[in-house]
């Protein structure tokens, strides 16, 4: 996991040069996302190397009772249906403030670049996009409830 300190110094670099947004991606498949919006301030998303420390032994079927964890947030099918996973640790909230209303409810169409949710991390609010194409079948989880690395938050009739 990038330190601190290396990530203040991204950012510092990312406003100095004006940049809205650095993505980086190392051998092992640890990803750091920094984006700034209109209000300057960068956001963090930091997503760990898929089955990272998950399970001891090359083959996952070594620890059945721990969820298997997506490379991405669109992740495994269910009856037809595609899930979209939390891609980190942290608390749900299915709209950008309390009076506004939910970024998809169930029904509604999503693309790619949907944001479908934020999840707040160490006070930061990352952005989730579907990264699938489809309509929402469920909403898994409610608003304000902790979610886990992986953690199924919608389910995708893919379309």
């Amino acid at each position: 996991m990038i330190d601190h300190k290396q990530l203040r110094i991204l950012i510092k670099l990312m406003v100095d040069n004006g940049l809205t947004e650095v993505d980086l991606q190392d051998s092992q498949g640890e990803r750091v996302k920094l984006k700034r919006g209109s209000d300057e301030q960068p956001t963090v998303q930091y997503v760990a190397a898929p089955h990272a420390g998950h399970a001891p032994a090359p083959a996952p079927a070594a620890a059945p009772q721990a969820p298997a964890a997506p490379a991405a947030p669109a992740g495994e099918k269910d009856d037809g249906l595609t899930t979209i996973a939390s891609p980190m640790v942290g608390t749900f909230y299915s709209s950008s403030s309390p009076d506004a209303p939910p970024f998809v409810s169930v029904g509604d169409r999503i693309s790619t670049e949907t944001v479908v949710c934020l999840v707040e991390a160490m006070k930061v609010f990352n952005e989730i996009k579907a990264e699938v194409n489809g309509t929402i079948a469920a909403v898994m989880v409610s608003n304000g409830q902790a979610v886990e690395f992986g953690q199924p938050l919608f389910k995708v009739k893919p379309g």
